[in-house]
């Protein structure tokens, strides 16, 4: 079975002046990263890595309960305009690991093409992924591509979240022009089972001051759960989220959870998100990269 959902948001921009010619070409920051994770005996090891450009990878000290662990970061300090992130990570048969972000992404204002990050996730059978990346911000006039593939193998399970929020609301940023393009698919054996794609171009506030779309909501979220008991985890899930102090919902079929969020800002989207991950996550503690 086959889903997909597409959201595309359109709003007409103020007009803008043109950027000035710059004399020399802008440096652009450009970053790949290989992972690979493998069962040895009852342990989960590092079994592959290459790391070019800003794209880096460190391996905290594992805390009890917790899983086999890596946490990505990038050493430009955010996204800009032409800028390239490529990451690829692959769990091999039988191997549990968490991958996480050092810090949000930041994507800043661009003169013209769009940041772009791919994201290539492989799961072998009878291993347990979780990707856990921290929001992405998107400052006014920022613009991003961003494309995750993930192909999952017999009965691999797969537990991921995404997260985007338009401005700190800390920081009275507001986000009144810019373009996002969003996209998710998931393949299970090579048959694709989710397709998700969310496209901004525009004014992002004002097509999520729309009730019908974000009823005001500056951060959003998609979290997914893919396993064969995906389904079972429904009503544990919803009893979770009742107590969001954002939107949430949940719903399950074909062997997948999904919730998506909607909050007034990034730090109410951080708690609810938090809530959900802790039910999934059957009480393993989440990294210390979110705890801050």
């Amino acid at each position: 079975m086959k889903t997909a959902s597409v959201v595309t948001l359109r709003s007409e921009p103020p007009a803008l002046a043109e950027p000035s010619a710059l004399s020399v070409p802008l440096a652009r920051a450009r970053g790949r990263l290989d992972l690979g994770f493998k069962r040895r005996g009852a342990e989960t090891v590092l079994d592959a890595l290459f790391q070019e450009g800003c794209a880096k990878a460190r391996f905290p000290r594992r805390e009890a309960g917790a899983f086999t662990g890596a946490v990505l970061l990038n050493t430009a300090g955010g996204l800009t305009g032409g800028d390239r992130l490529q990451q690829a990570v692959r769990w091999g048969e039988g191997a549990a690991a968490m991958v996480a972000g050092q810090a949000a992404e930041r994507i800043y204002r661009s003169l013209g093409d769009a940041a772009r990050i791919e994201t290539r996730l492989t799961v072998e059978p009878g291993a347990v992924a979780e990707w856990l990346p921290q929001e992405t911000i998107l400052f006014d006039r920022a613009r991003l591509d961003r494309d995750l593939q993930i192909e999952l193998r017999g009965d691999a399970r797969f537990l991921g979240v995404e997260a985007i929020v338009f401005g700190r609301a800390a920081m009275g940023e507001a986000v009144r022009q810019g373009s996002l393009r969003d996209a998710w698919r998931i393949r299970r054996d090579g048959r694709l089972v989710y397709a998700d794609a969310l496209a901004v171009d525009g004014d992002p506030a004002a097509a999520l001051d729309r009730p019908g779309l974000g009823r005001g909501a500056r951060a959003v979220a998609t979290l997914l759960f893919a396993a064969p008991e995906a389904q079972e985890l429904i009503d544990p899930l919803r009893a979770a989220l009742a107590g969001a102090e954002g939107l949430a919902g949940a719903s399950a079929w074909n062997g997948l959870l999904v919730a998506r969020f909607a909050a007034p800002d990034g730090a109410v989207l951080r708690r609810d998100l938090i809530s959900a991950l802790g039910m999934l996550r059957a009480g393993r503690p989440l990294p210390r990269v979110w705890q801050c």
